[in-house]
């Protein structure tokens, strides 16, 4: 609900308010975010001043006591006092960069006006309702429009900022953010999320002071090494408890986010596009749209921001036929075949996974052109005839009539040196003219700012996709951005080319996700290179990391579910020793954490024995009976570090799945507990884990303690034993009231601890892991 009370605006959703108001000046202040306010005062918000500081700016002798330093507001400008992190910085043609945006006119509409450049949030009502607030500067003729909107269920408010350069002259953008934020009292803590390739989304918390922390990127994408989800919170908040903000952007390029704390111990966020290698011409009547940036805020912690966060990625974000859908369970060829594509070894892949439960097979890089490394062929986008010699159409009927759907990988927006594309338009990509070119990977950056490479791409794909019965596209993108410049430019705005690539691959996403819109698209780049809103809003699901190590994924999940939903990430059982790290973990421990998101096998099932061909079966058929839990649940933290906690609980609370996951043993530590989050308080709940039964090698030559006569561990007695004795697990199985399985937690059964080992007994070594699932009893 949007209100306007004479010059005063409330943001009210389902929990929170949002206020501001013009002074006289015309400026806007800033004057609550937070808990829901039935009837806000913002008389007693206001600054309140009756002299001016020392060594200040007085913004004019109308106004003596406005020190725009010293006053929280809606959006902030360089020449006029404030000093502080500007909101927009604009060059005039006299060299000017003074900016005075006052307050014109306010609108309250019924529908969004939604972004024509970049995409925007939605509502499948179309009836999202939208404040407009044009504020003009006029010294220069120019109009700013600061764009609102409220939705209420999910507690989050969209904002956004529209230049549009009235005047007569020609104007360049040095800077222009998207959200800005000026909070008047409290001390608060930064969290972001930060890391590298197989590495992402490593969680970092510093405290806000004086001075500017910024997390930012550069890389031309949203990055791996700083996501554009930002967390504000107070000091001691947890997952439960205190003030949480969270924002993002729905952008895919270079984004910035600045917190800073004033002179006056105010602290300020701005959020945008990251201004550094950015510039942008205005001529007259043209106009600049900023990325759109929800936030959101809750007072019951981390785990309330998350969910309101999860709430408006899948209802206002993602869209399409895949919205809602439940998403299919793959097999990925990639570490089984890396480049060595050979139909003969694709089928028998497929037919084990057929066997095991899996329906979707996904043939990844190396089946076209003479793609046999990642030097050659990249942009030959026509299909290798010996290594398929039915074609993409050929491999994909035999797929289909083993009964799997059939994907494939792509990386449209690349291009080696080494491939006919790049012979045929050396033009087309991102490079310097006539200079050195620092390469990634092996590849160049095709020039997306471009109309005729942006066309090339979309027919190049259409006839890919078109030539075979494909349900699934992996959209890669494998490098980062370096030598940036564009032909297509010329020289005075070759600050635009970050900016105009990221525009020109949401016209692309778009033609494509709109033509083919039973196809499943997942993004990637190198893993969660580009994981963010913008991407979301065309591909339901990111590959998370390129990472697919148990251990390392748990931290890499966590973080993204701070503001991304579980159906948002795609996460897969690999093979072992893993081939990023070289870590062993029990198969069981790799499926526990790939089924909290959007589950995927990528092994060689022809390698793997039966024992283990079993285990995926069983897994398989455990995550299609919990699916939509594990993709549309709501996902809960508990602790994390050596123990990670985890719960997912279903929309009506009839269903739950915990995991603990143990990264390393500590001796003599036989107690745990797991304590579930999200249940029906009174609801009678059935709680159980499935008993598992263990190789009795893994004890070693512990098995001496018991056997009657001496067996030399490894040796072929201990083999043959091995088959014929096993040990059992211990079996958890209570119907219990879910404020007990809450509040309490259940004391699990004592881990092995060198005393003795029984079916009573939790078999919990390094790396080991257990699901327990709750289920409502139903009277």
């Amino acid at each position: 609900m949007i209100l306007q009370n004479d010059q005063t605006f409330i943001l009210a959703t389902k929990n929170t308010t949002y206020v501001f108001s013009m002074l006289e000046s015309g400026h806007l202040e800033h004057l609550y975010y937070g808990r829901r306010l039935e009837q806000p005062s913002a008389e007693i918000f206001r600054q309140k001043r009756a002299f001016e500081p020392g060594n200040s700016i007085v913004y004019d002798d109308a106004h003596k006591n406005l020190i725009l330093e010293d006053i929280c507001l809606e959006m902030s400008a360089s020449g006029k006092g404030d000093i502080g992190e500007s909101f927009l910085e604009i060059e005039h043609a006299d060299g000017s960069v003074t900016s005075d945006f006052l307050f014109e006119k306010a609108q309250i509409m019924d529908d969004k006006k939604a972004l024509t450049s970049l995409p925007s949030a939605y509502d499948e009502s179309q009836k999202i309702q939208q404040l407009i607030v044009t504020l003009k500067d006029a010294s220069y003729d120019l109009q700013l429009q600061l764009r609102y909107e409220v939705y209420e269920e999910c507690d989050c408010i969209v904002r956004t900022a529209v230049l549009v350069n009235s005047s007569n002259e020609t104007i360049r953008l040095h800077k222009m953010m998207s959200n800005q934020l000026d909070l008047a009292r409290g001390t608060y803590a930064i969290t972001s999320f930060h890391g590298a390739w197989a590495r992402e989304m490593q969680k970092h918390t510093v405290m806000a002071g004086p001075g500017n922390y910024i997390n930012s990127s550069f890389t031309g994408t949203s990055s791996n090494r700083s996501n554009p989800f930002t967390m504000l919170h107070e000091v001691h908040a947890t997952e439960d408890a205190g003030m949480c903000y969270g924002f993002n952007l729905i952008y895919s390029g270079n984004h910035y986010t600045s917190v800073s704390q004033n002179a006056y111990g105010k602290t300020r966020l701005v959020s945008g596009i990251n201004p550094r290698g950015f510039s942008f011409v205005l001529e007259p009547g043209d106009v600049f749209e900023a990325p759109e940036a929800v936030m959101t805020c809750s007072y019951e912690g981390f785990t309330k921001m998350s969910h309101n966060m999860h709430e408006f990625v899948q209802e206002h974000v993602v869209r399409g036929e895949w919205k809602k859908k439940e998403r299919p369970i793959l097999l990925n060829s990639w570490e089984a075949a890396y480049f060595d594509i050979k139909e003969s070894s694709l089928l028998k892949m497929a037919k084990e996974a057929k066997n095991v439960g899996i329906e979707l097979f996904v043939m990844d890089d190396g089946w076209f052109g003479q793609r046999n490394d990642d030097a050659h062929a990249l942009g030959d986008w026509k299909v290798n005839t010996e290594k398929l010699p039915g074609g993409l159409g050929g491999i994909c009927k035999k797929i289909n009539e083993m009964g799997l759907d059939f994907g494939i990988w792509v990386e449209p927006e690349m291009v080696n040196v080494e491939s006919d594309l790049y012979r045929e338009h050396p033009d087309w990509t991102i490079d310097i003219p006539l200079k050195p070119h620092s390469q990634g990977r092996n590849q160049r950056l095709l020039d997306l700012t471009r109309p005729q490479v942006q066309q090339y791409i979309i027919e190049q794909m259409s006839e890919v996709f078109e030539s075979a019965n494909i349900k699934y596209v992996k959209w890669d993108m494998n490098r980062i951005f370096s030598d940036v410049y564009s032909r297509y430019l010329p020289a005075e705005r070759q600050g635009e080319v970050f900016h105009r690539y990221v525009m020109g691959l949401y016209r692309i996403m778009k033609t494509l996700t709109e033509k083919f819109a039973y196809i499943l698209f997942e993004g990637c780049a190198a893993g969660g290179n580009r994981f963010d809103l913008g991407i979301l809003s065309f591909f339901p699901q990111i590959w998370a990391s390129d990472d697919t190590d148990a251990i390392a994924r748990s931290y890499i999940q966590e973080g993204y579910s701070y503001g991304y939903p579980l159906s948002a990430i795609s996460a897969h059982v690999s093979s072992c020793p893993n081939h990023q790290t070289l870590r062993v973990t029990p198969m069981a421990t790799r499926f526990n954490v790939a089924a909290y998101g959007v589950l995927g096998y990528e092994c060689n099932l022809s390698d793997l024995t039966k024992e283990d061909l079993d285990a995926i079966r069983e897994q398989i058929d455990t995550y299609k009976k919990f699916r939509s839990t594990f993709q549309y649940g709501k996902f809960y933290r508990g602790r994390s570090g050596r123990i990670h906690e985890w719960t997912c609980v279903n929309e009506n609370k009839e269903q739950a799945v915990g995991m603990l996951l143990q990264e390393q043993v500590i001796a003599n530590t036989q107690a745990e507990s797991y304590q579930a989050k999200g249940l029906l308080p009174q609801g009678l709940y059935h709680f159980y884990n499935k008993k598992r039964k263990y190789d009795v090698r893994k004890f070693g030559d512990l098995i001496n303690t018991q056997a009657p006569f001496h067996i030399k561990q490894g040796s072929l007695v201990h083999n043959v034993v091995a088959r014929f004795v096993t040990m059992y697990g211990e079996q958890e199985d209570y119907t219990v009231t879910g404020e007990n399985l809450m509040y309490a937690g259940v004391t699990l059964k004592d881990a092995f601890a060198g005393t003795g080992y029984s079916e009573e007994v939790r078999y919990f070594q390094d790396y080991s892991s257990r699901m327990y699932y709750m289920e409502l009893v139903k009277e």
